[in-house]
């Protein structure tokens, strides 16, 4: 029976920590001080610190996950056409980005022309 009962505890544990990701629009990047402040879903603002540990995951149209590099994920956030617009999911801890996870939309300009 404990053991039943401390695997359940484990279960739910796990599922609360890939829960755990809120999905945020960007409202500015810092790329001097590596801040992000982002806008969750009841529009709060919240500032957080990029390091060089925050892992970047690229999903695209297929669902595919890829790992990213950090380089890009600071080219697309300092981007003036992000703000306001782009989307993401974060995961934080002691405020500070433990992992971005974007979704791509394919090749090119809006994804892949398929004639099909």
């Amino acid at each position: 029976m404990r053991k039943l009962l401390l695997a359940l505890g484990c279960m739910f544990l796990v599922v609360g920590l890939v829960v755990a990701a809120d999905t945020v629009t960007l409202v500015k990047y810092d790329k001097d001080t590596k801040k992000v402040t982002v806008k969750d879903k009841d529009d709060k603002e919240a500032t957080y610190t990029i390091t060089d540990k925050t892992k970047v995951t690229r999903i695209d149209k297929d669902g595919n996950k890829k790992e990213g590099k950090l380089e890009e994920i600071e080219r697309f956030l300092s981007s003036e056409k992000a703000a306001g617009k782009m989307k993401m999911e974060i995961e934080v801890k002691d405020g500070k980005l433990t992992e971005i996870i974007t979704k791509g939309r394919g090749k090119g300009k809006g994804g892949s022309k398929d004639p099909n």
